[in-house]
């Protein structure tokens, strides 16, 4: 008869050390769970000479840091970890107009950008709410609670676009230790100054609060190689975009083939077996706004390169196309007259991320295996999801047709991206 016990009340490192005794000891967690108490919370590792692989041990304890106050670059960094787990404030959902602005030059020139972008955003809010209205009216039985709120949705959908990079947001980053110190090794070299304040914050609270799984010390030659990779490698630059989407992939039919009777036979909400992983991957290139980047970053069951945010790829025409249209023209002038003030800054590249605004394009790099990649494509084709990252779901649901034309999708294809039931989307505490 199995055993099996839970201990969710012990401090991360004595948890970790409690699994670790599993490999060296014949004695039960019950009499291991003794000893914590003993020993008292956050003691108990301090007791043993780990004299193997302590790195897997801190792999058994996780903790949660809330990050708030940090610019929506700074988030990103962040979540730029194929194991990042937590939740971040959502610009679809929540007005931002009184978020706080990271200003690195702190210029008359710098400010007035920054200032430019939000008064926009604030003045435009009535009216593109208005006009979201008239456009997709209240139908019968259509709750007005509801109705209100997904048109509220939609207005932040079409004015996020305006939204400085620069803004502050808040965020969740749980992790385990191992996975924390890995990460934060990293985030010290970052190129922006504010990532790597950050991240050493974070080090000096996880050190003072778990000093037996972030006291290790830093190899010169480690520190080195990871300031080359920030240095030279942490945003994805090409040199030159040809065509706003493609794809190519190590995948043939001639594979899939012997696993027909699996890929023809999913049900909904189903994800095909990882094995089939094995088979290759699937590379996407495209064009799209960096606010609607950020939700295809989300998924960590692949590759997603980090993009400069500049002004080079154009602003995307989806957020134009819902203003109404002296709203259009206004906006027109403003990104014009941006474009032309974020050049004439003189600072580096990395620094104008903070003046450029969430709506312009930026070159992305997805790389995924085959499960990963009809995941993503069907769960980001949603009527949900921003409708600018929907279609490039629906770019990748027909590049996937062309590799396995018999290939069973599960992709949601309707052009109309207007969901009442967005107003539904929400927490709200129970009466």
């Amino acid at each position: 008869m199995a055993n099996i016990f839970i201990y969710d009340e012990f401090n991360p490192e004595d948890t970790a050390m409690m699994q670790a005794l599993y490999s060296r000891s014949p004695q039960s967690v019950v009499e291991h769970a003794e000893k914590v108490k003993e020993s008292g919370s956050g003691k108990f590792m301090e007791r043993f000479y780990v004299g193997y692989g302590h790195q897997s041990i801190a792999d058994c304890g996780s903790t949660t840091l809330f990050i708030e106050q940090i610019s929506i670059l700074a988030d990103k960094a962040i979540q730029d970890w194929p194991l990042y787990s937590g939740q971040e404030t959502s610009t679809r959902y929540v007005d931002m107009s009184k978020q706080t602005i990271i200003d690195p030059l702190n210029t008359p020139e710098s400010r007035a950008i920054l200032t430019n972008w939000m008064k926009f955003y604030l003045n435009s809010m009535p009216k593109v709410e208005e006009y979201i209205k008239q456009k997709y009216p209240r139908q019968e039985g259509e709750k007005e609670t509801v109705y209100e709120k997904a048109v509220k949705a939609r207005a932040f959908d079409s004015l996020r676009g305006f939204l400085p990079a620069g803004i502050t947001t808040q965020l969740s980053w749980h992790t385990n230790l191992r996975q924390a110190w890995d990460k934060l090794s990293l985030l010290r070299h970052h190129p922006l100054p504010e990532v790597k304040n950050v991240a050493e914050k974070m080090h000096s609270l996880l050190k003072e609060k778990y000093p037996s799984s972030f006291s290790h010390p830093l190899e010169s030659d480690q520190e080195e190689y990871r300031k080359k990779i920030n240095n030279e490698f942490n945003y994805y630059k090409p040199s030159y975009v040809t065509t706003p989407f493609s794809y190519y992939t190590t995948i043939t039919a001639e594979q899939l083939d012997q696993y027909r009777s699996l890929l023809q036979s999913r049900p909904p909400k189903t994800g095909l077996p990882h094995f089939l992983s094995e088979l290759g991957v699937i590379t996407f290139n495209f064009l799209l706004d960096y606010g609607s980047f950020r939700d295809i970053q989300r998924h960590r069951n692949g590759v997603c390169r980090m993009p400069l945010l500049t002004t080079e790829f154009g602003f995307n025409i989806w957020y134009l196309e819902q203003l109404p249209y002296d709203l259009q023209q206004e906006a027109e002038r403003l990104i014009s007259e941006q474009k032309r003030a974020i050049a004439g800054l003189d600072t580096s590249p990395e620094i104008k991320q903070y003046y450029t605004a969430l709506g312009f394009n930026v070159a992305c790099k997805t790389t995924y295996a085959l499960p990963a990649a009809i995941y993503v494509t069907e769960l980001r084709s949603g009527k949900g999801v921003h409708p600018s990252l929907r279609k490039i779901a629906h770019q990748m649901h027909y590049a996937i047709m062309e590799i396995y034309p018999d290939m069973k999708m599960l992709t949601d294809l309707d052009m109309d991206d207007w969901d009442v039931r967005r107003g539904m989307m929400d927490i709200t505490q129970k009466n």
